[in-house]
């Protein structure tokens, strides 16, 4: 069963990785903005912009909503395409503001499929930033997808190699429990195992899957 897959796959990973301690921040607004700022960037960049913010006493929604554009893309340059992220985060400011008073508190009672959706129309937000929102600053049961997560599933035979992303957030969501917790650490646990060992040119020998049934033929990939 797909289930028992997923849950063997993931106990193997636990137990040679451990917990990742996934998402770091000491706010569901600073974990948002990270969220945000990690687009094509490494996590040390974004935790660079993410100091300047702190420094410069913004890393809140109503600092960062009254700060204009020009003080934003400085604070923020070392995350990179720093013009494009700043318009990203004032958008997401913007709809925070424009529809909750600019408090995440008042997302608590909304619905996560209509938070996802209103995610989603916020210019620049795609799939994987909205579902890291909602799983990792808002304590959703939302898994998230990525190129790695994508790449294992397909190489352990459990996805077709041509899957989008709602079928693979749909292979864990209908064949895991409904649990925050898991999907964090999952996600994590795949994040780590795509950037050590199941990278473009698959590195097998020491991945905790080496000899995992559901295992296709790599080389192929």
């Amino acid at each position: 069963m797909t289930s028992d897959t997923l849950t063997e796959i993931y106990d193997l990973l636990f137990e040679a990785f451990g917990p990742q301690h996934w998402w770091p921040g000491e706010t569901p607004f600073e974990v948002a903005v990270g969220a945000i700022l990690t687009q094509n960037t490494s996590w040390t960049n974004v935790e660079k912009a993410i100091t300047n913010l702190k420094s410069a006493s913004s890393l809140t929604p109503e600092k960062l909503h009254r700060l204009d554009a020009s003080g934003l893309t400085e604070l923020i340059r070392p995350a990179g395409y720093y013009n494009i992220k700043a318009k990203r985060l004032k958008s997401f400011i913007d709809w925070l503001f424009d529809q909750y008073d600019g408090q995440l508190a008042n997302l608590e009672s909304v619905a996560t499929d209509r938070l996802r959706s209103e995610l989603l129309e916020v210019k620049g937000i795609g799939r994987e930033t909205a579902d890291s929102i909602l799983l990792y600053a808002l304590g959703r049961p939302v898994f998230v997808v990525d190129t790695y997560t994508a790449r294992i599933m397909t190489r352990h035979n459990l996805i077709e190699p041509d899957a989008d992303y709602e079928q693979l957030r749909d292979l864990f969501e209908s064949n895991l429990p409904e649990d925050v917790p898991l999907y964090n650490e999952y996600h994590a646990l795949l994040v780590r195992t795509g950037k050590d060992f199941c990278k473009p040119k698959a590195k097998c020998s020491g991945c905790p899957l080496e000899q995992h049934p559901h295992t296709l033929d790599i080389e192929r990939f």
